[in-house]
């Protein structure tokens, strides 16, 4: 089988694990609060109102869309039979509902190219050697939706 190429432009041994940090509900409030002058227990309030919010819609099975950052559905996935990896054993997997996110175009973009995007970019070349052939969009919405049709033909 042929290994399959990495299309991020960052080489995987350039991505160290002390590079990695946890965004948390503090950092959030601490954020709000430096840059709107709100104090820190009314941020803190307001994060969790928002999240509240997030969180609620998701439960009641809606879709939470977050311009230039990303989509969260609720999926239903149907009972199926899997194997035990380690036995080879089979095993009934349980119908449920998972949630799934998929970033923007935008969010992919500065992902992939932040170095670009930090100076100002905002992520207007979203094409990144994801697949090779297909042509770079924008973040027009009409060229949004032609990204989103080609990644779904693939």
């Amino acid at each position: 089988m042929a290994e399959a190429a990495s299309h991020s432009p960052i080489p995987p041994e350039a991505i160290q694990e002390d590079d990695v940090r946890t965004l948390t509900r503090a950092d959030l409030a601490e954020a709000l609060h430096r840059r709107t002058g709100v104090a820190r227990g009314e941020a803190a309030k307001l994060v969790e109102m928002v999240l509240d919010e997030i969180f609620e819609a998701i439960v009641s099975r809606d879709d939470v869309k977050l311009s230039s950052f990303g989509a969260f559905h609720v999926r239903a996935k149907r009972e199926r039979q899997g194997r035990n990896p380690k036995t080879g054993e089979e095993a009934k997997i349980t119908a449920r509902l998972v949630v799934t996110f998929r970033p923007s175009n935008v969010l992919r973009a500065r992902v992939n190219n932040g170095a670009d995007d930090a100076q100002g970019n905002d992520g207007v070349n979203v094409g990144d050697g994801e697949a090779p052939g297909l042509p770079a969009y924008g973040t027009a919405r009409g060229e949004e939706t032609a990204r989103a049709n080609a990644s779904v033909a693939r």
